[in-house]
């Protein structure tokens, strides 16, 4: 895959359908900061391996979204490798028609939580005003469980994606790749989760488009392979990062209690969180697709 330096932060279009021809998956980890997108950055770029940096509106509010379109410009300036810059379950339509306009090319919109006609209504909304901006749109039919940010789904109220319900959806909305309810839950499990393998084998034959994996923190390699296999091109994480970098920096903290100096704190939790993302650009077999 070559990348235009020109074209800077990319959209996802030809990195899922490479990932879905090739029998990969591309990773999208959630970030927050500075740091958090050098770590990841570099990791990818040491195993030349496309990735996708996710981040939630949270992460927008905290860090303003004006402050992390600019550093992700610049990575992919400096680093070789497609990358691109992701809106992860965002629900309100100006927030992402801000970032599109400040140059983001890749957005989801969350509007899972309504009825089926209300969903494709808000989504067809956003697939025609990303799409006329060169954006790819991801969309979720189903609701995961679970805790992301702001964002929390008891687990009365999550469910499955139905299949037929989603060729119905992808036809009528035009997005770009699916997000699919199969059994995963966003944050940690508190028991060995049960995927639904039958299920995405269902929804794999009556889609084309790519399908996208949430809340893979703790779901085993072997599991997001199997569902690699069947069809997810990409796949999130973002609770088994935050884990160690918060860790290290407790830890760093709790030795060095003179400590004042973030450049020194932060190191060891940039170190730790950098083991995970190889560990999981190795788990989607996405590295050298470059």
């Amino acid at each position: 895959m070559n990348v235009d330096i020109e074209a800077k932060v990319l959209n996802t279009k030809k990195m899922l359908l490479n990932a879905q021809k090739d029998g990969y998956a591309v990773p999208a980890f959630n970030i927050h900061n500075l740091e958090t997108i050098q770590v990841v950055v570099e990791a990818a770029s040491s195993l030349r391996s496309p990735v996708i940096l996710a981040g939630t509106p949270g992460t927008f509010s905290y860090a303003g979204r004006d402050y992390i379109q600019a550093i992700v410009e610049t990575a992919a300036k400096k680093y070789d490798i497609p990358i691109a810059l992701h809106l992860d379950h965002h629900e309100n339509i100006q927030d992402i028609k801000e970032s599109v306009l400040l140059g983001t090319k890749s957005v989801m919109i969350d509007a899972s939580h309504h009825p089926f006609e209300e969903n494709i209504k808000i989504v067809k909304e956003v697939v025609d005003f990303a799409h006329s901006y060169g954006a790819t749109v991801e969309a979720e039919l189903g609701r995961l469980g679970g805790q992301e940010d702001d964002l929390i789904v008891d687990e009365a109220d999550s469910y499955y994606t139905d299949p037929i319900a989603a060729k119905e959806f992808v036809e009528r909305t035009g997005i770009d790749s699916l997000a699919v309810a199969i059994g995963t839950a966003h944050g940690l499990y508190k028991s060995e989760p049960k995927l639904d393998f039958e299920r995405l084998a269902q929804i794999k034959q009556v889609i084309d488009i790519p399908l996208v994996l949430h809340g893979a923190s703790g779901i085993s390699v072997t599991d997001v392979r199997k569902c690699i296999d069947l069809g997810c091109c990409k796949v999130n994480i973002a609770t088994e990062l935050k884990i160690p970098f918060s860790e290290n920096i407790r830890k760093y903290l709790t030795e060095h209690l003179d400590a004042n100096d973030p450049r020194k704190y932060v190191q060891p939790a940039k170190e730790a969180m950098r083991q995970v993302v190889i560990d999981k650009i190795k788990m989607c077999k996405s590295e050298n697709r470059i």
